[in-house]
């Protein structure tokens, strides 16, 4: 057997992990004849197949298993290795838990953490879907770091004793509307419309009982939601409008049946970070992924929903 090209294990393992040739090459941004190419050298190198090629895909001969099982291991120690020298290079490093909610997790936290895992690899983020009360529990036993919180608005939001928040971003409210919906062009237009209802608990209640009030009269409500999935899913069903955050709607809109309109006096919720406060100095890791966590929100590209 010849020697084996780690780089040549690194691809076996794409292949293994999105599950073929095409999709190991769509993710590694490299054509699919090469990733063939490197796979074929491979298995010259180890004198067997390492695929097994059938007409509904390729999966890991016994000798691939063995072979990706030791690409697994490189990867996690060169892994390793970053982070030790992230150290030494006198990076910031550790882990931080972020608590947060479904909108704010996949726009912000998920592509944060990914970005961060390369850029700075001695910095772990360790993301928690949680609701808020339970997130000011862990936030209070040391659990949770940092903690995301959403409201319509600053107005008669206090911050708990020893506890401080941040503003990392105010995001618009929207109106989200079936498609085909001839689009309002002002506040009165929605008086006639069915509006969806929301759970008393959620941001979107009284921002929607906000909106609802500038009306000439209380429009009809049907059905009821808790979170922007299953109000996106009841949108496009036509079963009413619902009033959602740009960051909620921000991948909903490739929805086949759900259009997103902005309109002056909707608003913006306020999205803010909060930790303990605390005479001892907030830890440099904290810190860090807190000043990551606003220049992520505050990079956000306008959602171009509205044309």
């Amino acid at each position: 057997m010849q020697t084996l090209d780690p780089r040549r294990l690194a691809v076996l393992l794409a292949v293994h992990r999105y599950g073929g040739v095409l999709a190991a090459a769509d993710e590694t941004d490299v054509t699919a004849s090469a990733v063939s190419q490197q796979i074929s050298k491979l298995e010259s190198e180890v004198g067997v197949a390492v695929l097994d090629r059938r007409p509904g895909g390729a999966v890991l001969t016994d000798a691939g298993r063995v072979l990706v099982e030791t690409a697994e291991r490189i990867e996690a120690e060169l892994t390793d290795a970053r982070r030790a020298m992230a150290t030494l290079l006198d990076e910031v490093t550790g882990t931080v838990a972020v608590g947060g909610f479904q909108s704010v997790i996949q726009a912000v936290l998920v592509p944060l953490a990914t970005d961060l895992a390369d850029r700075l690899p001695g910095l772990r983020v360790v993301i928690q879907d949680i609701d808020p009360e339970e997130g000011m529990r862990s936030l209070r036993d040391g659990t949770l770091d940092l903690l995301l919180l959403e409201a319509d608005s600053p107005v008669g939001r206090s911050t708990p004793r020893g506890m401080r928040d941040l503003t990392v971003l105010e995001d618009p409210w929207l109106l989200a509307l079936p498609q085909g919906l001839p689009a309002p062009t002002s506040l009165e237009d929605l008086v006639h419309q069915t509006w969806l209802g929301v759970d008393p608990t959620a941001a979107a209640h009284s921002a929607t009982e906000r909106v609802m009030s500038l009306l000439p009269h209380r429009p009809d409500v049907e059905h009821q939601h808790s979170n922007s999935d299953v109000a996106i899913s009841m949108v496009g069903g036509g079963l009413g409008i619902a009033l959602l955050p740009s960051l909620a709607l921000r991948g909903a809109i490739r929805h086949d049946g759900v259009q997103a309109v902005s309109l002056p006096g909707l608003g913006a919720r306020q999205l803010v970070a909060r930790r303990r406060h605390t005479r001892a100095a907030p830890r440099r890791e904290v810190i860090a992924v807190l000043d990551e966590i606003v220049a992520a929100a505050g990079s956000l590209e306008p959602l171009d929903a509205l044309e």
